[in-house]
């Protein structure tokens, strides 16, 4: 029997977080329910859920704060949810390394469907191929190496959750080629991501505040178009 993968569901509403995980029981999912943010943080390590479904309006620690802090030491893919539909909250949520964003009220059809999305996302960047070999490319001060999941700059080792990897490894493995947003978002998050072309710069930022522009290569931003790994 296929073990069934732990979908760790935080929300205060009690009433929407049972409607999810109903759901998401019908679709073999193993779910647990807790309604804080301290408790979340306890859940992640006793439960090791293989992804959470984080309501950012908690009491004491709110969603923000637990995804800083689970970002701080782990990938556990997030996907946000929220009755804050601004733009300003979908980027922070993104920017502190949420997967995916949905405000409420949602489909809960079409969450379960965002859940298997990025379960899909996670296991293709986290899997190890069989038949092609390692997967790196290597430039002065820069390993970036998919197969084991793992980047050094300048030595030493950058954490980074899985779709920036993904994102760091398909820019520098094609040098000097210009993608436009649609193709990265096609090419990293997949046809089924329901977002906009804004979460290949807010993971493009974040790219830069951890590897900085190289006198031999550097992440290019071609304006109005799109980004390439550039190489001199």
């Amino acid at each position: 029997m296929a073990v069934k993968q732990k979908i760790l569901i935080v929300d205060d509403d009690n009433n929407i977080a049972e409607l999810v995980s109903l759901y998401l029981t019908k679709e073999c999912f193993e779910t647990m329910i807790v309604n804080d943010g301290e408790s979340a943080l306890t859940a992640i390590d006793t439960f090791q859920p293989g992804l959470m479904l984080l309501d950012l309006m908690l009491p004491g620690i709110d969603g923000y704060q637990v995804c800083r802090e689970v970002r701080a030491k782990s990938t556990l893919p997030i996907i946000m949810l929220s009755a804050k539909g601004e733009v300003f909250d979908k980027v922070l949520g993104l920017e502190l390394g949420a997967d995916d964003y949905m405000e409420k009220p949602f489909d809960a059809k079409e969450l379960v469907a965002r859940v298997k999305a990025v379960l899909r996302r996670y296991k293709t960047s986290a899997a190890v191929p069989t038949d092609s070999g390692e997967k790196k490319v290597e430039y002065p001060d820069l390993v970036i190496n998919q197969t084991n999941y793992s980047v050094l700059y300048m030595g030493e080792k950058v954490e980074m959750p899985p779709k920036e990897l993904e994102l760091l490894y398909f820019l520098a493995a094609s040098p000097n080629h210009v993608f436009t947003r649609e193709q990265l978002l096609d090419q990293i998050w997949g046809y089924e991501y329901i977002g906009d072309t804004r979460t290949v710069d807010v993971h493009i930022k974040r790219l830069r505040e951890k590897i900085s522009d190289h006198e031999h290569w550097r992440i290019s931003t071609i304006w109005g178009i799109g980004y390439k790994f550039e190489v001199k």
